[in-house]
């Protein structure tokens, strides 16, 4: 089997306010290389969404990475690598509102959407509903309240944006998985399974293999030579007995 494309990567733009080396290593040009030493046909560049108040990209960032990711292009298409603009955006409201708007949307190949603690919400409901009590449950207060909370946000932003992907999804607060897979089935947006995160987990693969549902295995790279390092996801598939065909960027021999 062969892994096409890796579609959760970072670079040196997923630093506020501007460009470093803090979060990720790597340019787009080094992720690319990487990529094509790799043997990829695609790689998306999927930097945080601009709300994360620690790593999120600049929105001035984007029409940057636009024309940084079309030159490159130029080179690297012909060589067998189409690179993608992509975004790691952010939920930040109960009502399933993410950190990007329609601006950024139509200029990007490839929309995640994932929950990070560093995200800064929408309101003060969106304070205790994503944050506080999710961190109340972390001790026993409130456990089944925050994770209908959870739940309930991705559910609303699978049905409210045109997203391709929901990354490492329950592993920085539980969802219930079934309810988000089935949401994500019917909208055909795929669920990742992460080399770097614990979510999907095996346990979860299990509770959702059944469902029509498409998953991806992405390395969530932050340095060049991470880029395709699926090996833990794919473990984690194949001990759950997921039908290996599920996986769209995975090319079975």
């Amino acid at each position: 089997m062969k892994l096409i494309g890796d579609y959760h990567t970072h670079t040196i733009y997923s630093s506020y306010p501007k460009p470093s080396k803090k979060h990720a290593t790597g340019t787009i040009r080094e992720n690319a290389e990487a990529a094509l030493e790799k043997g990829l046909k695609y790689l998306a560049i999927t930097e945080h969404g601009p709300k994360h108040y620690i790593y999120g990209v600049n929105k001035k960032m984007f029409p940057k990475m636009r024309m940084e990711i079309d030159d490159l292009n130029k080179e690297f298409e012909p060589k067998g690598l189409k690179i993608l603009l992509g975004v790691e955006a952010n939920i930040i409201s109960l009502d399933g509102s993410i950190d990007v708007d329609q601006e950024i949307i139509q200029d990007l190949d490839f929309l995640i959407m994932g929950y990070h603690y560093g995200a800064l919400p929408k309101n003060l409901k969106d304070v205790y509903g994503l944050y506080l009590i999710q961190n109340l449950a972390k001790i026993g207060i409130g456990k089944k309240r925050a994770k209908k909370y959870m739940t309930k946000a991705y559910i609303n932003a699978i049905r409210k944006y045109p997203l391709n992907m929901i990354s490492h999804p329950g592993s920085k607060a539980p969802v219930n998985i079934l309810e988000v897979a089935e949401e994500a089935a019917k909208k055909g947006v795929a669920l990742e399974i992460s080399s770097k995160h614990d979510q999907l987990s095996i346990e979860s693969i299990k509770e959702i293999k059944h469902l029509d549902l498409k998953f991806m295995l992405n390395s969530d790279a932050h340095k060049p030579e991470h880029i395709g390092n699926i090996e833990v996801g794919l473990n984690k598939a194949k001990k759950s007995g997921l039908d290996l065909n599920k996986i769209v960027n995975l090319k079975l021999k």
